[in-house]
Parts: structure tokens; sequence; C-alpha cells
């Protein structure tokens, strides 16, 4: 098979040497189930590659050959019935090779996981639209300052991390900057994931991060901005991949990632940084939701009767919770505002699919 050129100007993403192919893509996570699925594309005289870094119009792409700039054809994008099903962070490609031209992404292989949310509101839309953020990952670090713990807004982050496929692992940075790192942390053990406290300067909780990063597994950190996500990749790479901006005498950070990137880290393993995110509405997560919320979930099952609505009924656990203090007011009330914005935004994707079926519907008078 052709091998796969580097584009003149592609930016470095990540070096494969003189590393045999195939360990090179094992590197960068391919298996025996990967290769199964690109059984019929590798028959058609296709490559894979991963996708590291979306532009417009194109993608840098890593391959067992080393690193390549890719074009996706515009008619390509004019095809798919969602924009969810082009190219991401994380996804794997099948590539036609060019003696001449950048090579050609000519499918992307089903995920096994995905990191969505609801995109941004567009003015004068009332359409509700996935924005896809990160795929095929395995784990997905969910980065906070001990500084400015939100633990509601974790909730929200763990709802759709769960929703996802990946395993949740919390980091609370920073931790230099607070007395006690370990009582703050101790607050939001209620979440039910592993929490790492971590100061990238003392060297605290690295070695626990590291310990999650093997070679294959691909991880992704996530989080607002300001948090210390650049600097903690740059750390685990050994070089400035990543540029930060100044910590101010409180802690907080400038914000300063404007890319979403996926880096091969020397020692093995593989790390997806993302811009922070400014807003984080919820796409569905109905599984997510149970999953971040499972001691809710539980105490309603034990409600007395099974349409319960949890407020002045017989029987009820959840209030029986609330008033012995198992649950706390505001975790209930977080979760009811998450259950109502996702059964809000289930009613507008409903609406929505009505709207688009009368479209397609052949005008009574014609037919």
């Amino acid at each position: 098979m052709a091998a796969l050129p580097r584009q003149p100007g592609a930016p470095s993403v990540g070096s494969c040497g003189t590393m045999p192919r195939v360990s090179v893509l094992a590197t960068l996570g391919w298996d025996d189930g990967w290769a199964e699925a690109f059984t019929l594309h590798r028959a058609a005289g296709l490559e894979p590659g991963r996708v590291a870094i979306p532009h417009r119009g194109a993608y840098d792409v890593l391959t067992g050959d080393g690193e390549i700039r890719a074009r996706l054809p515009s008619r390509a994008r004019r095809d798919v019935d969602s924009l969810t099903e082009l190219p991401v962070v994380g996804d794997w490609v099948a590539l036609e090779p060019a003696e001449s031209a950048a090579p050609t992404i000519r499918a992307v292989l089903p995920r096994r996981t995905k990191f969505s949310r609801r995109a941004a509101h567009e003015p004068g839309s009332d359409v509700a639209r996935e924005q896809v953020v990160a795929a095929n990952v395995d784990i997905l670090f969910i980065v906070a300052a001990l500084t400015d713990v939100n633990v509601r807004l974790l909730e929200r982050y763990l709802t759709l991390a769960w929703e996802s496929g990946a395993r949740p692992v919390l980091l609370l940075t920073k931790a230099d900057l607070v007395p006690d790192a370990g009582a703050v942390a101790a607050s939001v053990a209620e979440l039910g994931v592993p929490v790492h406290p971590m100061s990238v300067r003392s060297g605290l909780g690295l070695d626990e991060v590291r310990s999650y990063l093997r070679p294959g597994v691909t991880t992704a950190l996530l989080g607002p901005s300001g948090v210390g996500k650049s600097t903690l990749v740059n750390t685990l790479a050994g070089e400035d991949r990543l540029a930060t901006g100044e910590i101010g005498a409180g802690g907080s950070g400038r914000h300063t990632t404007t890319r979403r990137e996926l880096i091969v880290l020397p020692e093995g393993g593989i790390v997806v940084d993302n811009p922070g995110m400014r807003e984080l509405h919820l796409w569905v997560a109905d599984d997510g939701l149970e999953e971040t919320f499972e001691d809710i979930a539980a105490l309603e099952a034990q409600c007395r009767f099974s349409d319960c609505r949890h407020e002045s009924e017989p029987g009820c656990a959840v209030q029986a919770a609330l008033a012995d203090g198992r649950l706390s007011p505001e975790r209930w009330r977080s979760y009811r505002e998450l259950r109502d914005e996702l059964a809000e935004l289930n009613e507008r994707l409903v609406r929505g699919e009505r709207s688009r079926a009368r479209r397609r519907r052949p005008d009574a008078e014609d037919s």
C-alpha cells in the first residue's frame, strides 16, 4: 500500500519515528476491534488514521506512517444527515492516499464513546442540536480548581460523562493554593467517582494521574477555563506543547486553549485537551443522569408508589432522606433541575422531528 505522505506545512502533532506501523497504530489506540471494523475499508485500499486536530476544511490525522493533513470533500459535508457524523477529535477515519495531494477522508468508523453537549443556541433558531466534543475516549478527566469547587457544575459534567460511555475521574487542581485540600476534596465524595487533589507546581497527585495513562488508552480533559488543563498536559508531555495563561493571585487562570487537540504522550497514553467550556447544556443523557445521581435513583425505587412525585405522598423515600439528612436539599434541587432540563430537551427534539416529518409529507392536494 502506498504510504500516506506528510503534507508540506502541516503542524507537528506527533512523531512516530521508525517504529513498525502496527506498533505505531497501537500507541494511538488501535486494536483488534478497530481492525475488524476497518476490514471493508482496507479491502477498498484505504488506510486508517486518527483525528488529532480539526481545522476549517482540513484535519491533522495521525497514521501508522506519521502525521498528515487530510481533507474532507465538500460533498461529504453536504450528504451527511447530521453534523455529528463529521469527524471530531479522537475519531478513527478511513483515508484514501494521494500521491500529490492531501489524502481524503472517506469514512468515519463507528464511535465506541462520544462526549456530547447541546450546541450553543443560535439566534433565530429553536432547533436543538448535538455537538460531539470528542470521540473514542476511555477516561474523562473532569478538571476543577480547588480554589473554586462548584459541585452543581461537576454534577452537570458527570451526567454527560457517564452518558458518553467513558469512565469519569475528577481532578481537583491548584491544591497548593488552599489550606486543606483533603477537606475540600471530601466535600465532593457524594459524587461517587475517583477524586484526586493535585498540584502541578508541587507534584501532588501527578503519580495518580499517570496511573491512568497507559499505551493505547485515550483520556480527555474537560472543565472550565483557567483550571490548569493545558498546564497539566504540558507536564505530562514533558514539554510546552500548549500555550498557558498566567495565574492570578487568587489562583484563577486565563483561558488560552482555542482548539481541541489529541496528543500522544512520550511514556504512553493519549490525552485530548479541550478549550474551557463557557456553556455546558445537557444533551440526551437519561442514563447519565441516573448514574450521576445513583443515590437518588435508589431512593426513588424505595417509594411506596411507583408514580410518586416526591412531594407530600405517604411512604416517599426521597422526602424521608431529606428529612433525616441522608440527602441534601442542594443535591435534590440539582437533580430536579437537570431532570427538567432533559425533559425540555426531549420535548423540543420531539417537536423538531414532527416538524421535519410534516415537511417530508407529500402535500395532500398533490397526492
